[in-house]
C-alpha cells in the first residue's frame, strides 16, 4: 500500500519541491490533499498536480484524510502547531527548514512523537546528495584524518522588497535573520560532517536592510573533535555562492554551489604523500544531487517502513537550532557561549531573542551605528 501523504502549505516551495519530489517517488506515495490559508492557491495546486482533496486547515484535514506522513512547507511561524497536530493523528512529518522558531518549540514537538514513531522530521536535503554521503562515510573511517580547520559561507542577496512578505526579518514569525532562514542548511551539513559542537562566539548587524534581525552574522565553532570553524551567514552579497570547505589531515575537500550542487561541485585535494591511486578512490560513484527533496522524502518514507527515526530528526536534528540560538546569545550578550549552556531556563532556549525581541533588535542594530562610526 502506498504511503497516503498530505501537503499543508501550497506556496512556492510546495510547488517547487514537495509535490515534485512526492511524484519522483511514484506508487511508493498518494497525495491525497493539500490545505492552506488562502483556498484559491490550495486549488489551483490540487489542479496542477492532479491532488484529489483540498480542506480549510489541517485539523479538518487530518481528520477527514488521516494521512501517514504531513509535510510542512509553510512559513516557520506555523511549523509548531501543524507537527503537533499531525503527531497527536497519528502521522509522521516533514517540515520545512528551519524546524521552529526556537529550542523550546522543538522540544515540545518531540514530546509529541512515539517511541517508535511517528517522529517529526525536517527538510535538510544538502546531507543528502552523494558527495556529502561519500565524505561522512570517508569521516567514519578515518580515511581523511582528523578534521582540523574549516569553513562555511551562505553568501546570498536579498533586494530589499523581499522583506515585503509580512512574516520575513521578524523575530516573532521567522525566529531569525539569515542565521536560521538562509545559511541553516550549509551549516547543517557542515555539522552532519563535523559532529557535536561545543563552544561559539558571534558576532551580528543589520547593515543595508529594513528588518527587525540581522542581515548578516558571522561565528567561530570549535567541535568536539577540536575542529574550528568559521561561519558568514549573509543577505547581502551580489555574487551569490554557497561554500564549505574543511581541512583534513590528508585532504581538503570543499564544495561551491549555489541552491544545490552535484559532484562537479566538490574538488578532493589530498595532502602531500598520499598516494594518487588512494585520493582517486574518494569520490562518490554515484552523482546524487541535493537540489532536491526527492532524497530526503525517499529515506523519510524508507523510514516510515522499517519503524526507523530518520536522519535530521530527534537530537541529529537539534543540533542545529542549539548552534543558531548559541550564535544569537553569544552576538546578543557579547560573549562566548558553550553548548550546555541552552537549556530550559535560559532566555535564549525559548526565544532566539533572547527575553526581549525589541531589545535584541536594538542591539542589532547598534551595531550598524558601530559600524558606520568607525
Amino acid at each position: 500500500m502506498p504511503i497516503r501523504v498530505a501537503v499543508v502549505g501550497t506556496g512556492a516551495i510546495a510547488r517547487v519541491q514537495h509535490l515534485p519530489s512526492l511524484a519522483a517517488l511514484g506508487d511508493l506515495v498518494e497525495v491525497v490533499a493539500v490545505t492552506d490559508l488562502s483556498e484559491e492557491s490550495a486549488r489551483a495546486l490540487a489542479e496542477e498536480f492532479g491532488v484529489p482533496a483540498v480542506y480549510p486547515d489541517i485539523h479538518a484535514l487530518l481528520a477527514a484524510e488521516k494521512p501517514d506522513l504531513v509535510t510542512l512547507a509553510t512559513p516557520p511561524i506555523a511549523h509548531k502547531e501543524a507537527a503537533i497536530a499531525a503527531l497527536d493523528a497519528g502521522a509522521w512529518v516533514l517540515s520545512e527548514k528551519p524546524p521552529t522558531l526556537s529550542l523550546a518549540d522543538y522540544d515540545e514537538i518531540a514530546s509529541h512523537e512515539g517511541e517508535s514513531g511517528p517522529y517529526a522530521s525536517y527538510v535538510f536535503q544538502h546531507r543528502f546528495g552523494s558527495a556529502a554521503v561519500r565524505l561522512r562515510q570517508l569521516i567514519a573511517t578515518g580515511a581523511l584524518g582528523r578534521p582540523l580547520v574549516a569553513r562555511c559561507d551562505t553568501l546570498w542577496y536579498r533586494d530589499p522588497s523581499y522583506f515585503a512578505v509580512p512574516w520575513r526579518g521578524k523575530w516573532e514569525t521567522e525566529g531569525g535573520g539569515p542565521t536560521m532562514g538562509h545559511g541553516i542548511h550549509q551549516v547543517d551539513m557542515l555539522m552532519s560532517l563535523l559532529g557535536e559542537w561545543t563552544d561559539v562566539s558571534a558576532v551580528m548587524s543589520t547593515l543595508a536592510r529594513e528588518t527587525d534581525t540581522e542581515d548578516v552574522s558571522m561565528a567561530s565553532v570549535r567541535f568536539a573533535s577540536g575542529a574550528m570553524c568559521s561561519i558568514t551567514n549573509s543577505l547581502l552579497s551580489p555574487r551569490e555562492t554557497s561554500q564549505v570547505r574543511i581541512d583534513f589531515e590528508r585532504a581538503t575537500v570543499e564544495v561551491e554551489h549555489l541552491y544545490g550542487y552535484d559532484n562537479a561541485h566538490w574538488t578532493w585535494t589530498p595532502a602531500p604523500g598520499v598516494p594518487s591511486d588512494e585520493a582517486a578512490s574518494w569520490a562518490p560513484t554515484e552523482n546524487v544531487s541535493s537540489g532536491s527533496h526527492a532524497p530526503q522524502f525517499a529515506h523519510v518514507i524508507d523510514c516510515m517502513r522499517h519503524g526507523e527515526r530518520p536522519i535530521a530528526s530527534g537530537d541529529d536534528g537539534r543540533r542545529i537550532m542549539e548552534l543558531a540560538a548559541g550564535m544569537y546569545k553569544s552576538a546578543l550578550t557579547g560573549r562566548s557561549v558553550a553548548r550546555d549552556e541552552l537549556a530550559p531556563g535560559d532566555p535564549f532556549y525559548a526565544s532566539m531573542a533572547g527575553s526581549a525581541p525589541a531589545d535584541a533588535t536594538a542591539r542589532i542594530h547598534a551595531g550598524t551605528i558601530r559600524s558606520a562610526r568607525g
